[in-house]
């Protein structure tokens, strides 16, 4: 078997009809939103990148500290001989747990799921050198739309890392979980990142740094709209917003209008208007606190074995194995 090997479950056209039917429904209602993915761009991946190494931006760091400190406790924990990884990105972090996985358990397998080809090729190539014995076998996916695995040794480990799953709103993570579950087989375990509750001032912070980094990703999904559907926004005409929802506990992300506008977008025949001072919202990140994960991973069938966090105590790994499904009588 070869080294390396792509599957493409997503139809070629997928992404760019999704962030048309994304586009022409979040900016004509009220209010306007746009699901965070469509940041994600050659720039805005760049972007990213470097909004994990400012000083403000805590929940790369947090969750590295903690895969460094416990890998060789997840490897122990979960005996995992595949690594499957949704929305893999670079698989930076993850190569930490390749090795002690690869270490302990005489791992060979790892799945890395993610959107962007390039990404995953890019990663595969990196990870093939340094592991030699490894087998890739990369998925282009969006796990949001159906969480299908390929077939691989047991027992398995599903990892969800940076606190993405902050993203989904509640009966999202609810179908999400469930999802994972359908997934799982005895033996097989979940590791979840998860960035926790924490004071206003440090979580907005790492939402609005003092360099202007996380603006200029926010206002990228203006620049991704006008290449891939020919409209006319100016970024330069949007403020970048981050606010605390206590109620909610999120983080949310919008741009504001600095005045009236019209943005034009001729591939999907829309005029978008603009009052001063309205605004779109483009992310949420939720915040969690441990009792709640714990809940919500067992409304979906998980139970949580293990619960570390870093020494400041500002993110969460979690590992969770599925609950027996109780024989029907009779």
């Amino acid at each position: 078997m070869s080294p390396f090997a792509l599957t493409r479950t997503l139809p070629a056209d997928a992404t760019a009809a999704a962030l048309r039917a994304d586009v022409a429904t979040g900016l004509t209602r009220t209010p306007k939103e746009l699901p965070p993915k469509w940041f994600y761009d050659a720039r805005g991946s760049e972007l990213f990148d470097e909004i994990t190494r400012l000083p403000e931006y805590y929940p790369t760091r947090a969750e590295r500290e903690i895969i460094i400190a416990r890998a060789d406790e997840i490897a122990t924990a979960t005996g995992a001989r595949t690594l499957v990884e949704l929305g893999s990105g670079s698989s930076d972090k993850t190569r930490h747990l390749l090795r002690a996985l690869t270490a302990r358990n005489a791992l060979r397998h790892y799945v890395p799921v993610d959107v962007s080809e390039s990404a995953l090729t890019g990663a595969a190539e990196g990870l093939l050198a340094d592991h030699p014995g490894l087998t890739v076998h990369a998925l282009v996916a969006d796990f949001q739309y159906g969480l299908h695995l390929p077939p691989a040794p047991a027992p398995r480990l599903l990892a969800f890392l940076g606190g993405t799953i902050g993203n989904l709103r509640p009966k999202e993570r609810s179908a999400f979980f469930a999802a994972v579950r359908a997934e799982l087989a005895p033996g097989d375990a979940l590791l979840l990142g998860t960035d926790l509750v924490k004071d206003e001032r440090t979580l907005v912070r790492a939402y609005d740094d003092a360099a202007g980094v996380t603006a200029a990703f926010n206002k990228n999904v203006l620049t991704v709209i006008n290449r891939e559907l020919e409209a006319d926004f100016d970024p330069d005409a949007f403020d970048h917003v981050a606010l605390w929802d206590a109620r909610e506990e999120w983080i949310e992300m919008r741009l504001r209008a600095r005045g009236a506008l019209v943005a034009k977008i001729p591939a999907l025949d829309l005029a978008v208007h603009f009052a001063a001072g309205e605004e779109l919202r483009t992310e949420i990140s939720a915040k969690f606190r441990e009792p709640g994960v714990r809940a919500e991973l067992a409304a979906a069938g998980l139970e949580t074995t293990h619960w570390w966090t870093d020494e400041e105590g500002r993110f969460a790994l979690s590992l969770s194995v599925p609950v027996p499904v109780p024989a029907r009588a009779g």
